[in-house]
């Protein structure tokens, strides 16, 4: 099953990779390549609406996503972490996941996070410095709280699928079975926590997907220059299979991640997915990406927009303007009802960051607590 990829770690033109999972060419056509036949059957499972709702999620998102830029350098927000560009590896894997499965993110997963019930104005809290989490992962489909430090989400992902095995899974029921997925970027294969993590889900056959985002960039360094091969074969080494498919194609991310979550669950172990996607803009709002990479490879990922490619294929399928305009009324509305609450948001009491340090009373957070408190009690005498 690992697929070896012609060049799978530069801006190529995917489009000639023999071995990329890919129903959508860049025109929106159905048109897939032969390494997706083996996947083909899961888009038989979706409906229509189903169809219809993948496209929902991407509008819907980019919508939120260029809106939560605009409050970031309004001073709103501490730092955004864009994520145009990559809308179909999120949502096609996000819609593939089972209501029963734990989602780890890495921080740039906001269709994922969107489709497992987070309301976004908890992610923009959190990138507003209001709250050190969020969410509570068990009220929101299971979808574990954002992890800024490169890779060391894989290892959390790891040993909960190490759980689940022990646990006693898979008891042979893909329906309830749970697995989990892990998102990373192709920055943080060069981590070792990620590297031991796939060590260890093999060791243990974890019932576990990698779901690689290669958006080709870990800030300001070429992922030609983090690896001498294409990433998807990084995966043999630790004996896991793996595909590469066209990340910007929603229905190879969406068939692929479905099929590799129930091999999973039927007891397979470990596998890896590469998606082979780009970020559009900047890492973070703290970057100016135009220092590093030129105006000709921007174009060309542009040119395979995701969304663009996804609508003329819908529109090919008899989904007509009315459809389209509906969402962009949404997506408009979603991003307003957005900015209003983040304005809304109150400013939290200082002593907050010392609560939930420890799942239990300590003597370390409680005193430096009272000293914080004593401390800004000072100013107000002062003012006195």
């Amino acid at each position: 099953m690992v697929n070896v990829a012609r060049s799978g770690t530069s801006t190529d033109d995917i489009a000639g990779a023999k071995n990329t999972v890919r129903f959508l060419d860049a025109d929106g056509r159905f048109a897939p390549t032969a390494p997706a036949e083996r996947f083909a059957a899961e888009l038989d499972r979706i409906t229509e609406s189903d169809k219809l709702e993948f496209y929902r999620d991407m509008a819907v998102v980019r919508r939120f996503d260029i809106e939560a830029g605009h409050l970031q350098r309004q001073g709103q927000l501490g730092l955004w972490v864009p994520s145009q560009g990559q809308e179909a590896a999120q949502v096609g894997s996000g819609r593939a996941a089972r209501a029963q499965d734990t989602i780890f993110p890495s921080y740039r997963e906001h269709a994922v996070a969107r489709i497992r019930g987070v309301d976004l104005l908890d992610v923009l809290r959190l990138l507003r410095g209001v709250t050190h989490g969020g969410w509570n992962p068990a009220e929101v489909g299971n979808f574990r709280l954002y992890t800024l430090v490169i890779g060391s989400q894989t290892l959390h992902a790891t040993g909960y699928a190490m759980g689940i095995r022990l646990d006693g899974a898979p008891t042979g029921d893909v329906s309830r079975d749970e697995a989990v997925v892990v998102y990373f970027g192709d920055g943080a294969t060069s981590q070792g926590d990620t590297n031991e993590a796939m060590i260890w889900a093999t060791s243990y056959q974890a019932p576990q997907v990698f779901f690689l985002q290669n958006n080709h960039w870990a800030i300001s360094v070429p992922v030609t220059r983090q690896s001498r091969t294409p990433l998807v074969d990084r995966a043999a080494g630790f004996g896991m299979p793996a595909v590469q498919i066209d990340g910007n194609d929603v229905l190879a991310s969406y068939a692929v991640t479905r099929t590799l979550l129930d091999d999973a669950r039927g007891g397979a172990g470990p596998a890896f997915i590469e998606a082979m996607t780009y970020r559009i803009g900047a890492h973070t709002t703290s970057d100016d990406p135009t220092r590093y990479r030129g105006g000709d490879e921007l174009a060309l990922w542009e040119s395979r927009d995701p969304i663009t490619r996804y609508r003329k294929y819908l529109e090919g399928e008899g989904v007509g303007s009315e459809f389209f305009a509906d969402v962009d009324t949404e997506a408009a509305d979603f991003a307003a009802d957005i900015r209003r609450r983040v304005l809304a948001l109150p400013q939290p009491p200082a002593g907050l960051m010392f609560d939930h340090v420890y799942s239990e009373e300590h003597p370390v957070p409680d005193s430096q607590k009272e000293w914080l408190a004593a401390y800004e009690a000072g100013f107000e005498e002062v003012g006195s």
